[in-house]
C-alpha cells in the first residue's frame, strides 16, 4: 500500500489561487492501485488456500467472501506482480525526488509538541514502513512455501497475511483521520508529476521496467531452478518389492521435494518425497520414497457395540476421514505444468456451479479443457500391501448419478478410476441418517476369528499408532465368509474388524499397474512398474524424448487431506 499522505508537489504555493480538488502523482496512483489490487487478490487467494487446512477455523470463517476454483494460478500471479510493483515504487520514488513522503525523520511528531494532523501524518508514515516489511516478509515466506519449506514459514506467511489484512483497514481510517475524504479521494485524481531539477529522467517508465523485469526474473528463475531427473534407461526389470536393491537405483537420477499443509505427519502436516525412474524398452520402473513416521492400514474399522456394528473413524460420511485410516501415495503425470497439479485442482465449496458439492465442501479435482491427467494411487490395505496401484485419472467432470445429486454418494468431479474393476470393495452398507449415525451393515464375518485378530496384530494406541510389520488389515474370500446373524451373535461386543475386503482381481484399464511397498523407520518405499504405452486414453504415454510434469502426495492415515507441493518435477524420458 503506497504513501498519499504527504504528497508534498500539490502544495497549494505551486497551485493557482483558484481552489482545485487535490489529487496524486499519476506514477502513484498507477502504482499504487497496481499494489493494491495484487494485495488483496494475493490475500484472499491465500486465505481461500488456508481454509483448506484442517485447524485453520479463521479463514474457514471467510468462506462466504473468499474466491473459489483455480486458485492456485491467481495467487502466484499475484504474488509475483506484488513483489514487481513494490520494487518498482521504491524506484520510482527515488527517481521522481518523492522519498520526503516516508522520511523516517517524520516520526519525531509523533510524541509533543505537535499536533493532531502532524501526528496522524507521523502515524501513516510508521504504517507505511510497517507495510514495506511485511511485503518483504510475505515475499520471503512465500517464496519459502512455494519452494516446499512449510513449518514455521507457514505460520509466520499465514500471521503475516492477516496482519496485512488489518493494515488495509487501519490504513484507510488513518488516511482519513489525517486528510478526511479529500485525502482519500486523492488516489483517483492523477496528475502529471511536479519535477524539480533533482528529477531523474524517465522516473514512471525506469520503474515499470523494473516491475517487468523483476517478474521475468522470478518466472525465469522457476522454470531453470525446478527438479529435474531423466529416466534412467536400463535391460533389466526390478524386483518389486520395496528394497532397491538393484544398482541401478543407485545410479538413477533422484528428485527430492519438500511437500506440506497435508494432515497428520506427526503433526507436521509436512513430508519430503523423493522420485527416481527408469525405463527399459518398453517398460518404466518408478521407486517413491517418502516420510511417515507410522505404518497406518486401518481403513475405517469397526467395533461391535450394543447396538451394532459402527465405524470407529470419524469423518466418514464427509469423506474426510482423518483418524482411523490406512496410509496412501499418489502421483500426477501432465503434459502441462500449471499451476494447482496441471490446473485439476478447485478450491471451495462450490467451485463448480451446477453439479453436486464434494461432501467436504473443500473442492474438487478436474479439468475444465477436456485433459486427460494420468493418476497412480497407492492404496496401502486396498491392494496395496500386495501388489497392486490403482491407475485413475482427473478429467472433465462427470455427470452426477441421482444418488449424488441427493448426497447420498460422494460426488467427485472429474477425480475418478480408469475403466475396469478393483481387488476390493467395503465391508459396510451406510445407511443410516448421514450414512454413519447409526450401525452399519456388514457383508461379510471373518471364517475364523482368533485366526482374524491374530493377523491383524496388535491394536495401536490412538489414530496415531502404527500398524506391526505383517498385519494383515483387510479380508479375503478365504478368510471370510457371508454375513449371517447367527455368526454375528457370537463375536463378542469390543471385537474390531476390518473393513476392506480384497475379494475381486483388477482388469480393464484399471489394472496396468504393478507395485511393492515396505514401511522401515519412518519411511515408505514404493516401486512401480506400467508399460510405457498402454494405448488408454487416460494413461500418460511415456514416449521417448517427451518431458512430463508429475506431482506427489502423501496421505497420513487420512482420506483426502494429501500433502502438495506447486512446483513440478520434470521428467526427461530418454531417446
Amino acid at each position: 500500500m503506497l504513501d498519499t499522505a504527504t504528497l508534498e508537489h500539490n502544495k497549494p504555493n505551486q497551485r493557482s489561487k483558484k481552489a482545485v480538488k487535490p489529487g496524486s502523482d499519476a506514477g502513484t496512483v498507477t502504482l499504487h492501485w497496481l499494489t493494491v489490487i495484487s494485495l488483496i487478490v494475493s490475500l484472499l487467494t491465500g486465505l481461500r488456500i488456508s481454509a483448506d487446512g484442517l485447524t485453520n477455523h479463521w479463514a474457514a470463517a471467510l468462506d462466504p467472501i473468499l474466491p473459489q476454483g483455480e486458485i492456485w494460478t491467481w495467487h502466484i500471479a499475484a504474488s509475483i506482480t506484488l513483489i514487481a510493483s513494490t520494487a518498482a515504487y521504491f524506484i520510482y520514488v527515488r527517481r521522481a525526488v518523492l522519498g520526503a513522503r516516508n522520511a523516517p525523520s517524520r516520526l519525531k511528531t509523533l510524541t509533543p509538541p505537535t499536533t493532531s494532523r502532524l501526528r496522524w501524518r507521523a502515524i501513516n508514515v510508521a504504517l507505511h514502513w510497517f507495510a514495506y516489511a511485511a511485503i518483504l516478509a510475505l515475499t520471503v515466506t512465500g517464496i519459502a512455501l512455494y519452494l516446499g519449506y512449510a513449518s514455521l514459514f507457514l505460520t509466520l506467511h499465514t500471521w503475516l497475511a492477516w496482519a496485512m489484512l488489518a493494515y488495509i483497514a487501519i490504513h484507510s481510517l488513518t488516511h482519513f483521520l489525517y486528510g478526511g475524504i479529500a485525502q482519500l479521494l486523492r488516489l483517483f485524481r492523477p496528475e502529471p508529476l511536479l519535477e524539480s531539477f533533482q528529477t531523474k529522467v524517465w522516473p514512471f517508465g525506469i520503474a515499470m521496467i523494473v516491475a517487468i523485469t523483476t517478474a521475468a526474473a522470478a518466472v525465469g528463475l522457476d522454470w531453470t531452478t525446478r527438479p529435474t531427473i531423466t529416466a534412467l534407461a536400463i535391460t533389466s526389470t526390478p524386483t518389486l518389492d520395496g528394497v532397491l536393491d538393484e544398482p541401478f537405483w543407485a545410479m538413477a537420477e533422484t528428485a527430492t521435494i519438500e511437500t506440506h499443509q497435508g494432515a497428520n505427519l506427526g503433526g507436521t502436516g509436512s513430508s519430503s518425497v523423493s522420485i527416481k525412474a527408469t525405463v527399459n524398452e518398453d517398460t518404466i520402473h518408478f521407486a517413491f520414497l517418502w516420510q511417515d513416521p507410522t505404518r497406518s492400514l486401518m481403513r475405517s474399522p469397526v467395533v461391535k457395540s450394543d447396538d451394532g456394528w459402527r465405524v470407529i473413524s470419524t469423518g466418514a460420511a464427509q469423506a474426510d476421514v482423518n483418524d482411523y485410516y490406512e496410509d496412501k501415495f499418489a502421483v500426477l503425470f501432465s503434459l502441462n505444468d500449471q499451476l494447482g497439479g496441471g490446473g485439476s485442482t478447485y478450491l471451495g465449496k462450490d467451485p463448480l456451479p451446477n453439479y453436486p458439492k464434494s461432501p467436504h465442501q473443500r473442492g474438487l479435482h478436474y479439468t475444465d479443457d477436456g485433459r486427460i491427467l494420468d493418476l497412480w494411487q497407492w492404496k496401502s490395505s486396498r491392494g496395496g500391501m500386495l501388489g497392486y496401484v490403482d491407475d485413475m485419472h482427473f478429467g472433465p467432470p462427470l455427470k452426477a448419478t441421482p444418488a449424488q445429486e441427493q448426497g447420498k454418494k460422494r460426488y467427485a468431479a472429474g477425480y475418478t478410476s480408469d475403466p475396469g474393476k478393483a481387488i476390493y470393495e467395503y465391508n459396510y452398507i451406510a445407511d443410516g441418517a448421514n450414512g454413519y449415525d447409526s450401525p452399519v451393515r456388514l457383508k461379510r464375518l471373518p471364517r475364523d476369528l482368533a485366526a482374524m485378530r491374530l493377523a491383524l496384530g496388535r491394536l495401536p494406541r490412538g489414530a496415531d499408532g502404527d500398524n506391526a510389520e505383517g498385519s494383515k488389515w483387510w479380508m479375503t474370500r478365504d478368510d471370510s465368509v457371508p454375513y449371517h446373524p447367527a455368526l454375528d451373535a457370537a463375536i463378542p461386543i469390543g471385537t474390531v474388524l476390518p473393513t476392506t475386503l480384497n475379494i475381486h482381481q483388477y482388469n480393464g484399464d484399471r489394472a496396468d499397474l504393478s507395485g511393492g511397498a515396505r514401511w522401515r523407520d519412518g519411511i515408505w518405499t514404493l516401486e512401480v512398474s506400467r508399460k510405457r504405452d498402454t494405448g488408454s486414453p487416460y494413461d500418460m504415454a511415456f514416449h521417448k524424448g517427451r518431458t512430463i510434469y508429475v506431482w506427489l502426495s502423501v496421505f497420513d492415515h487420512n482420506q483426502t487431506r494429501h500433502t502438495r507441493h506447486q512446483r513440478p518435477v520434470t521428467l526427461v524420458i530418454p531417446n
